[in-house]
């Protein structure tokens, strides 16, 4: 199975596996985001690690259980050969309603097919009030014509 763009990456296939990472993940679909990542792929998310589709999806299917309306915007940070640095931002409430704004990096490893296949994320939680909010577009894919991030000074 192949994902393009493959590596090596230049500037706008490094862009490109960014966005659409970004639309898999605005997606919800744990099934179809785990397409992505190789099947054994390595993960470091928070404290947590693990490895495979398997745990792709049931991490991914925990994470969106707890983090409603959740919407992401990711940005190319830096790039090399079959390596992605992104920041990232996304929104979402609790089962409360409280409202969340999570930062934070990404580093990916791609094999020669694009998928991924090692992925470390770093991410902090930083309460906002439903005022603050920024990301108002409806579920799913990010509009072409929304801010990205570095467009809204974050």
């Amino acid at each position: 199975m192949s994902r393009p763009p493959l590596p090596p990456f230049n500037v706008e296939t490094a862009k490109q596996k960014v966005r659409l990472a970004e639309d898999g993940w605005n997606s919800r679909d744990p099934e179809k985001v785990s397409l992505a990542y190789t099947p054994d792929s390595r993960w470091r998310n928070r404290s947590e690690m693990f490895a495979g589709r398997e745990n792709i999806v049931a991490f991914l299917t925990r994470k969106w259980a707890k983090e409603l309306d959740y919407r992401l915007i990711k940005e190319l940070w830096a790039f090399h050969e079959n390596r992605i640095a992104v920041r990232f931002a996304y929104e979402y409430r609790d089962d409360s309603g409280n409202w969340f704004r999570a930062y934070g990096n990404e580093n990916w490893e791609f094999d020669e097919d694009g998928l991924m296949r090692h992925r470390v994320a770093s991410i902090n939680d930083k309460p906002i009030s439903a005022e603050d909010r920024l990301f108002h577009w409806p579920l799913g894919r990010r509009p072409d014509d929304h801010p990205g991030l570095s467009d809204l000074g974050l």
